[in-house]
């Protein structure tokens, strides 16, 4: 059965898996910087520092990027840093840059197809599905882009199809990676709706096993910046990323306390917290959430689940 266009933006939106794979700017710069890829440079100009807002980051960002605007790695962070800030048209625009200067990057095309469906009222935009299906055509890996072609699939009126395109991803998903829960409920949220019966074959279903040697699955699993990117598209001193990684944390909380009805930006609030160590923050930020969300239930359960998983403290 066709969904509605509001029930599309529900489903399309509410149970992204965006929410939880597309890289933050937090984790990625977090990872880069526990790696030692970032040395100081005497000719970065502007520097960040503490208090730094995130539109003057963002500013600095693209102060570079005029002076440089063939740098790939630089779109792609500025496509993130507009991306975790809600501005999800700049967003778009970013990824489109840096998709035109690397049209084989999969991922770039994904997130550039995300961040044109959170731009727009409808649910599946035809430049997103396109974005999308130019993806899988680079990465038939791809996670977002296949979470979102069984999405279009679904409102469609296709469920069972979608559904099936779900399960399959579920079953390339690493065991622990941050987007199974959501995953496994919008399969579960779908299939009432449709009125199929997928409870036995998520109970039954075993999540991938992380490669050996790999980094913690909760952020090595999120496609994002690799060191090598984020290297060459920052000049930042280690102390100036500090300022620049809570300027971008600090403005998404200020973001939600005018807006907390947003419950993929909470999740990312309460995970970034947790990246930078700061586990009273985000337990401040679940109590909140569940404050913003006292009248439903699902959502509530939702970032129980993910402080859970995330480690936030209980009290």
């Amino acid at each position: 059965m066709a969904r509605t266009a509001d029930e599309g933006t529900r489903f399309g939106k509410w149970a992204l898996i965006a929410a939880a794979i597309v890289a933050v700017l937090a984790i990625g710069l977090a990872i880069a910087r526990s790696a030692g890829m970032f040395d100081p440079k005497p000719e970065t100009p502007a520097p960040v520092t503490p208090g730094t807002t995130p539109e003057q980051a963002i500013a600095q960002l693209e102060a570079r990027l005029k002076a440089n605007p063939q740098d790939v790695e630089g779109w792609q962070l500025l496509g993130w840093s507009f991306f975790e800030l809600g501005r999800f048209p700049e967003a778009a625009t970013a990824y489109r840059k840096a998709t035109a200067l690397s049209p084989g990057n999969g991922e770039l095309w994904s997130a550039l197809g995300e961040a044109l469906v959170m731009s727009s009222e409808e649910p599946m935009p035809k430049d997103a599905a396109q974005a999308f299906s130019t993806a899988i055509a680079q990465d038939p890996k791809d996670p977002r882009a296949r979470y979102f072609l069984a999405v279009q699939k679904d409102l469609a009126g296709d469920s069972r199809s979608a559904i099936e395109d779900w399960f399959a991803l579920l079953a390339d998903t690493p065991s622990g990676a941050p987007w199974e829960a959501d995953l496994r409920r919008t399969i579960e949220q779908v299939g009432e709706k449709a009125k199929i019966d997928v409870k036995p074959r998520l109970a039954a279903i075993t999540p991938a096993p992380a490669a050996p040697g790999t980094p913690a699955v909760a952020t090595a699993a999120i496609p994002g910046p690799t060191r090598e990117q984020m290297a060459a598209a920052s000049s930042l001193p280690p102390g100036q990323q500090d300022a620049m990684v809570r300027a971008m944390v600090d403005g998404l909380a200020a973001r939600l306390a005018q807006n907390p009805r947003d419950a993929d930006g909470w999740v990312r609030l309460i995970r970034s917290r947790m990246v930078l160590g700061e586990k009273a923050e985000a337990r401040a930020a679940l109590t909140n959430a569940l404050k913003a969300f006292a009248d439903d239930k699902p959502q509530q359960a939702r970032f129980t689940a993910a402080a859970r998983e995330l480690g936030v403290p209980e009290t």
